[in-house]
């Protein structure tokens, strides 16, 4: 029997890759972004429907699941991919900025597991896939909001595989590097990082090096739905999946470098 799985975050970057990389592999993909009438492409691939889900709104994602349901009979994996990331110095975020960040990328996440786990118990197998991030388990400067996202992903996921497992729910992370997608740009949020002059020297510099690293260092987005796609198929209780060349290097020296040596390397290479 086909497989189906569900895609938040479908209309760019990783998602849309992974919706396209799925299809191509024989799945049924359910693509799910927040305005799915203005998609043009992927509504034209076979067995792939674009259905309206934001992660912020979990009525949207109760009527997508039952859509999706209704339309291939069954879900048998859910890719946490929508989110972005907050850029700058956390003194001049505003406390709106902070909520939407956690809205979207930690309780987004838990309320899309929260409503998909009634129908893997019930056909007693399933498989949820969180994004995180290389930056759910290291840091860079002005991303503090961000990696404390990915870093709350990384526990929730790591937490629930436990008592999922006996269920036959298997949870899997995959852990991204740089991607050259839009995340710096559309899926980043700059608004206020040089509202304040005392840091002005220090977010200009940080800019530039991030934005020259994802396009030096960062890897094509088929390269992470590559690894999302084994992820998915993978029956094995393995939890967590590096996904690019570099996250494949930075995490196991995050690992074993202690925090004395590897700090000053981040800040002498990100700051100068």
């Amino acid at each position: 029997m086909k497989k189906t799985v569900l895609i938040t975050g479908s209309s760019s970057g990783i998602g849309r890759a992974s919706v396209k990389y799925f299809q191509k592999k024989g799945w049924n993909v359910v693509a799910t972004m927040r305005k799915p009438e203005q998609e043009k492409e992927l509504t034209l691939l076979e067995n792939v429907i674009c259905l309206e889900l934001d992660v912020t709104r979990p009525e949207t994602i109760q009527k997508s699941i039952g859509q999706a349901i209704e339309r291939f009979g069954h879900i048998d994996a859910v890719v946490n991919n929508a989110g972005y990331g907050l850029f700058g110095p956390f003194e001049s975020t505003t406390r709106e900025q902070v909520e939407r960040q956690f809205n979207t990328n930690v309780f987004g996440v838990m309320e899309v597991v929260r409503q998909i786990l009634p129908h893997f118990r019930e056909k007693k197998e399933g498989t949820i896939i969180n994004i995180t991030s290389v930056g759910g388990r290291m840091t860079f400067p002005l991303f503090s909001l961000y990696h404390a996202s990915k870093f709350a992903i990384e526990g929730f996921s790591e937490s629930i595989h436990y008592e999922l497992l006996p269920f036959n729910i298997r949870v899997k992370i995959v852990e991204p590097g740089a991607v050259r997608t839009e995340f710096m740009d559309r899926s980043s949020d700059r608004a206020g990082a040089l509202a304040m002059d005392a840091y002005r020297s220090y977010v200009e510099k940080g800019t530039a090096y991030m934005d020259h690293a994802v396009q030096t260092e960062g890897s094509d987005p088929e390269v992470i739905a590559r690894t999302i796609v084994k992820a998915a198929s993978d029956a094995s209780s393995r939890l967590r999946y590096a996904a690019g060349r570099d996250a494949s290097i930075l995490l196991p020296l995050r690992k074993f470098i202690p925090d004395s040596v590897f700090l000053p390397i981040v800040r002498k290479r990100v700051m100068g």
